[in-house]
């Protein structure tokens, strides 16, 4: 009796496990080299982290304890026009980058202060990108329709802002245009790795890549130690709120209120550590309110379109993880919380280096092994 042949899995040069902005822009950047690449998504089940993204490409305030951190974000600034550009070509997706400068709203003086010491000690640590202290009177002609709370704001010439859902979008869009393939609704249940080839399990599908990458966002903790690799992720809960479209008052990125390219406006800049808790809760939304109301009095009269809950990813220290297994050469683990500030370097740098064999040596400092250094 013939025994019916085992069915050909389809091999790739690599796969990405997690279809977020982290896993999507590794994903196109590979792609758009000539791989042959496969992204697995596990689709809405999972607790999508890029859906409720403020959309900032913000820098100002990052790596001010960790200045590796403010030049892996500088650089990704500088190259997300580029990354707009190719996809704008590629696929006629316009990801709406606004990159004029963004602002740091401070509501006292004492909170201005604080932020021109953070302002200072970046420069001394990090080097200078322009960022600076405006005064009321400037940040009135700036922006006219600040209330009469705002003191006075940090200003960076780098930030920015863009649509996250459009950059979503459009990075899957030009994976399948460089003829790479999306794989929606996919849940991975084992990998191992044989004769020098990533095995992926998913239900009875089974995928070989010669290279991996994970980047599945807070599902990385329990997929990363199948190939050796070390992420430990946690949810932090952020709530938004969302209203009506309005007529434009707000070009520059700020880090809590963002008028979208559409009108509506997006009002955040809540943290809570409360597991896996993706819910809004009225207390919050209250005081989300309450604080954008000092800053833009013009929301009084606006309709709210909508609020939800989404959980960011992250790691006992906040800045990312990049590494390769030891125990399995071409395995790789990448994640973060800021999926669109560092879609530039996704793209367009840490995409390359894998495809290439090794990482950067600019995110050397994002080993894992940071987390196990013994106490002093």
């Amino acid at each position: 009796m013939d025994v019916p042949a085992r069915p050909v899995s389809p091999s790739y040069d690599l796969i990405v496990i997690g279809g977020g902005l982290v896993g999507g822009a590794v994903s196109w950047g590979a792609a758009r080299l000539g791989a042959r690449v496969a992204l697995l998504d596990e689709g809405d089940v999972a607790f999508r982290a890029s859906r409720g993204n403020f959309g900032l490409v913000w820098v100002q305030s990052k790596g001010a304890d960790m200045p590796p951190y403010a030049h892996w974000t500088r650089r990704s600034a500088a190259l997300w026009p580029e990354l707009a550009a190719a996809l704008a070509t590629q696929t006629g997706t316009d990801v709406a980058l606004r990159q004029i400068g963004g602002l740091h709203l401070c509501l006292s003086e004492a909170e201005l202060e604080q932020r021109a010491a953070l302002i200072t000690r970046m420069h001394n640590d990090s080097g200078g990108i322009g960022t600076r202290i405006v005064d009321r009177a400037e940040l009135r002609r700036m922006v006219p329709a600040i209330g009469d709370a705002v003191v006075g704001a940090a200003f960076c010439p780098v930030d920015g802002h863009a649509n996250p859902l459009k950059l979503l979008q459009a990075l899957q869009a030009g994976l399948l245009g460089h003829g790479g393939t999306y794989l929606p609704n996919r849940h991975v249940d084992s990998i191992t790795h044989e004769s020098g080839q990533f095995i992926i399990q998913s239900g009875s599908e089974r995928l070989l890549g010669a290279k991996l990458v994970i980047a599945a966002g807070l599902g990385s903790r329990t997929l990363a130690p199948l190939v050796g690799l070390d992420m430990p992720v946690k949810p932090l809960r952020g709530q938004i709120i969302v209203t009506e479209r309005l007529r434009p008052f707000l070009d520059y990125a700020t880090h809590a209120v963002r008028q979208t390219d559409e009108g509506s406006v997006m009002l955040g800049d809540s943290q809570e550590d409360v597991g896996f808790d993706n819910a809004t809760t009225v207390p919050v939304m209250q005081g989300i309110a309450a604080r954008n109301l000092a800053m833009f009095p013009l929301l009084k009269d606006a309709a709210i379109a909508r609020v939800w809950g989404a959980l960011r990813v992250m790691t006992p220290d906040g800045y990312p993880i990049y590494q390769e297994s030891q125990s399995h050469p071409g395995a790789f683990a990448a994640t973060c919380h800021s999926g669109v500030t560092l879609a530039g370097v996704h793209a367009m740098a840490l995409a390359p280096a894998i495809m290439a064999g090794a990482l950067p040596p600019a995110v050397e400092a994002f080993h894992a092994a940071r987390f196990h250094v013994p106490a002093a």
